[in-house]
């Protein structure tokens, strides 16, 4: 396969970026597109240029840090993450636009890579539960309903990704923060901080400069981990439950 790639180039948070083009021949099918960029990058350190920075970890699908937009899709045409994604979903000769993640709360740190510690600060705000320390609990000492663990699973998919903020027409984060919290506060281990939790996260959310919700769903169509819209109108009337008792304190 040969591929026209026009990556985002960008040194860093202060500098201008621009679209570059490269060639790329040679390319299997099978690759994966982080494959692909490393391709892409050996041949710009043999040619003695700066390769391409992007983020990457697991390649597994399963960290959530390969954030690219593809084409105007974030993590690409297919429902998966950007290191699951293959050559084969591309047509040989076609062109291809790569970009990092677009959002004010997430500045690009160098190219294709993006500061995501927005996300982090999310979770520091509420995204724990009460535990005592020491050795693990026994696994059936606290009984959880079937309907309310399969929620709770559902939730904790969320890899943390971002995509939902790349989709979103307004850089919102609800998506990402509605899992979060739905994940935790559905489970009776989740209760002592359920109040406290979605007004810190959300709060904090709103702190980071992300966009506000309008419902668009763009978030779920984009999200590689299937988390449903009904999330974020979860959170929200866990949200209106915590304030109003707040208020009334």
């Amino acid at each position: 396969m040969r591929l026209t790639l026009r990556v985002w180039r960008q040194k860093n948070a202060d500098a201008d970026g621009a679209m570059s083009t490269y060639e790329v021949d040679g390319l299997s099918p099978d690759m994966s597109f982080l494959e692909m960029l490393d391709t892409l990058n050996e041949e710009l350190i043999l040619k003695g240029e700066d390769p391409v920075a992007f983020d990457h970890d697991c390649r597994e699908g399963i960290c959530g840090a390969c954030s690219l937009v593809i084409n105007g899709d974030a993590h690409g045409p297919e429902r998966t993450t950007t290191c699951q994604l293959h050559m084969r979903s591309f047509k040989d000769g076609d062109t291809l636009d790569v970009e990092p993640w677009r959002a004010s709360a997430f500045p690009v740190v160098k190219d294709l890579v993006v500061d995501r510690s927005a996300f982090d600060r999310i979770i520091q705000a509420g995204g724990y539960i009460t535990a005592p320390t020491g050795s693990a609990p026994e696994a059936h000492a606290t009984a959880v309903p079937k309907p309310d663990a399969d929620l709770a699973f559902e939730h904790a998919e969320c890899i943390g990704c971002g995509a939902c903020v790349a989709a979103c027409p307004n850089g919102a984060a609800m998506l990402f923060t509605s899992a979060k919290i739905n994940h935790l506060n559905v489970l009776p281990q989740g209760a002592p901080e359920r109040e406290t939790r979605v007004l810190d996260m959300v709060a904090q959310m709103d702190e980071e400069g992300f966009g506000g919700c309008t419902l668009a769903g763009e978030c779920a169509t984009a999200c590689p981990k299937g988390i449903p819209l009904t999330s974020i109108t979860g959170m929200n009337k866990e949200w209106l439950r915590a304030a109003r008792k707040a208020a009334k304190r």
